[in-house]
């Protein structure tokens, strides 16, 4: 039977021992939401979520990485105020040179893009403790964000577990216009799809305008796959990804992956890229997507253009075409952040560079900064162009901030003129033409033997230690680095408060903010709990410690739909666990939330009926009495609300190895005991 390439992929990385309940016929197609469990080839890391991972990976006790690949990058906490940032990177480089990984420094780029152009293969797995590692998918690969035990466990050699995805394909035909972007076909795929579509799900592109996409814009696109919740998103490899790993001295890592002729997918969607106009994301949420042409004329008051979404050469070199003699208009302050070392010294040969400086932009690192509240904050009530690929309220730094997000195309027509304007109205000679790429080394300033040159330093790159010069290195350990805390374990009945309840699309952000203020407190639970829900209920933090002291042995968290999108920050559930927080009960869950709240020992429960959510009010005593049974058996909870003595029931819907896991009080003790 005709596979798509995402089943492909999944099945020549399946571990069935691993899933024996699950049976798989090769070729044949995998029974949709049975679990199953991949090896994993490649991880990465960053440095806010990757501390806390390597502590995990210690505590496993082995030796050295078990993967193909396995990289540390430092992209996140550059912002360095105090020593807590630079001794989280000294752990970190310290780690890496003992269990034999590379490591990435501060200023080499954001992982994403660093990844994309040195170690991402087509046809390879790779888990990343970041929800934007879906960007490997535009080469092909099946690249998966997830928390970091996850890929704790993944460096250890342990499998990858999930629920195996449904295939939506996204048909792609004809070719984008001048001033539209592949920014704009994410937007049109959110517009359509919302950032809950994806849950469950992967999206496959393919169609006659695959084609006309060069690998960095068809990484644009599987980057914000995770905005839609999905899994991953995937690309075929075909001659594009051979020319981009040419340009980066990589052609032997190519491969063709493609799905099989008449690939059956659960649902498609067409777009015809020569009908796509410039669209934008308004605040506050990536679904809230509007035509420019509705939109155009707003004041702008800041652009900000890079991230791990749009920080390519090409996408530099577009932003440059535009503003080429022009000046960042009166009242616009302007900044632009390349995704890599790489990118930053071909943009400089390139003249690329230069034109930008001109224009009036400000040059920030090479790093994740502004988009994760880490500098370049807009002004109050701002209104703020980003292509970045989260705008959710107070992420910017800014609580009362506008965030629109757009094209490179877009912002720059913005910065120029100093309002929202569609960049394809405007007379714009670009360096190259649409679907075309600077790394093919076709122009005169930046030559194939300048790519490749280029490409080909890795001077900030640190490479893995031989077994014999690891095992003499000690690992840095700074004053704000705690170890992390364990579950306190599983009961058979709780009688909690609901300290919490919160509405739909509560993010990660809301659960636990990013920013420089926060940051620096990810190697530190104790400290770092102390803004957990802030943005909901300043008073958290207080009424879980205050109920602890007066001897509570747990608390209730109950939230809307889609609990838990955005970051894969397992800190989202770390800190709540550490404040006692013992299920979190919803209408539904963002996937990698949920999975990081089984992973330390938070069971997630579904309300059955989704009435039942107005039943209960902040404050009230929630009793759950059946957790043995439910862990064991599968059966759903029994949920008594103690004020009116109504009984509720909550699914359960959590596969052998999640039961087990909370039985265990986490992965770290599961995977400890010998659990797959």
């Amino acid at each position: 039977m005709a596979l798509t390439l995402a089943e492909k992929v999944i099945q020549s990385h399946i571990v069935q021992e691993a899933c024996s309940s699950t049976k798989f016929a090769k070729g044949e197609p995998i029974e949709r939401g049975k679990d199953i469990a991949i090896k994993i080839d490649q991880t990465l890391t960053q440095d806010a979520t990757g501390t806390m991972a390597y502590l995990q990976f210690e505590t496993i006790g082995i030796p050295r990485v078990k993967t193909e690949v396995s990289v540390s990058y430092i992209d996140h906490n550059t912002l360095q105020t105090d020593f807590r940032n630079m001794d989280d990177h000294r752990y970190l480089q310290s780690i890496a040179q003992k269990y034999g990984l590379w490591f990435s420094r501060a200023g080499n780029g954001i992982c994403h893009q660093v990844h994309l152009e040195r170690f991402g293969k087509p046809g390879k797995t790779l888990l990343g403790s970041d929800s934007h590692t879906p960007t490997g998918g535009g080469l092909g690969m099946i690249a998966i964000g997830a928390g970091g035990l996850d890929v704790a466990v993944a460096m250890g050699g342990g499998a990858f577990h999930l629920s195996m995805p449904k295939v939506f394909g996204v048909n792609l035909t004809g070719s984008l216009r001048d001033g539209v972007s592949a920014k704009d076909i994410i937007l049109e795929v959110l517009r359509r799809e919302t950032v809950k579509g994806g849950v469950g799900a992967v999206y496959e592109y393919f169609g006659s305008g695959v084609s006309s996409l060069s690998v960095p814009q068809r990484a644009t696109i599987t980057n914000m796959g995770a905005e839609l919740g999905a899994t991953f998103s995937i690309f075929p490899s075909d001659e594009t990804t051979k020319r981009f790993l040419a340009s980066m001295s990589r052609e032997q890592d190519w491969s063709e992956m493609k799905a099989d002729n008449n690939a059956v997918y659960d649902k498609v969607i067409d777009i015809d890229l020569s009908k796509l106009t410039p669209l934008a994301a308004q605040p506050h949420s990536p679904d809230a997507v509007a035509p420019i042409s509705e939109i155009k004329g707003i004041k702008v008051n800041q652009v900000a253009i890079g991230s791990c979404t749009n920080s390519s050469l090409d996408d530099l070199a577009r932003v440059a075409a535009i503003v080429k003699g022009k000046h960042i208009a009166p009242g616009v302050e302007a900044g632009i952040a390349p995704g890599s070392r790489t990118t930053l010294l071909m943009a400089e040969k390139a003249g690329i560079l230069g034109e930008l400086i001109r224009a009036g932009f400000r040059i920030l690192e090479s790093a994740c900064g502004p988009c994760i509240g880490m500098g370049f904050a807009p002004n109050s009530e701002g209104v703020s162009l980003r292509t970045f690929n989260r705008n959710f309220k107070g992420r910017s730094g800014t609580p009362d901030a506008g965030v629109y997000l757009v094209s490179p195309e877009t912002a720059a027509a913005a910065a120029v003129t100093g309002v929202i304007t569609d960049p394809s109205e405007l007379s714009t000679v670009y360096y190259t033409k649409q679907g075309e790429s600077l790394l093919d080394g076709k122009t005169a300033s930046l030559t194939k033997d300048a790519v490749i040159s280029f490409a080909q330093d890795d001077g900030m790159l640190i490479s893995p230690l031989d077994e014999k010069d690891a095992a003499s290195v000690e690992i840095i350990r700074g004053p704000n680095i705690k170890p992390c805390p364990s579950s306190p374990g599983m009961k058979n009945s709780m009688e909690n408060p609901v300290l919490l309840k919160a509405g739909d699309n509560v993010t990660t952000d809301d659960i636990m903010p990013a920013g420089a203020k926060v940051l620096p407190l990810r190697s530190n639970i104790p400290e770092i709990s102390k803004f957990t829900f802030e943005r909901i209920d300043t008073e958290f933090y207080t009424k879980a410690i205050s109920h602890q002291k007066n001897g509570g042995e747990g608390c209730f968290v109950v939230g809307g739909e889609n609990y838990g999108q955005g970051s894969s920050r397992e800190h989202a559930a770390l800190a709540p666990m550490y404040l006692g927080v013992r299920a979190v009960i919803v209408k539904s869950f963002a996937r990698i939330h949920k999975a990081n709240l089984i992973n330390y020992g938070i069971i997630p429960i579904t309300f059955k009926n989704a009435s039942d959510y107005d039943l209960i009010e902040q404050g009230d005593i929630l009793k759950i009495d059946n957790i043995d049974a439910a862990l064991k058996t599968g059966d759903n909870f029994s949920i008594t609300i103690a004020r009116s003595g109504q009984k509720i029931e909550g699914l359960n819907g959590l596969d052998e190895r999640s039961r087990t896991i909370l039985q265990n009080g986490g992965l770290a003790v599961y995977t400890r005991k010998g659990g797959q």
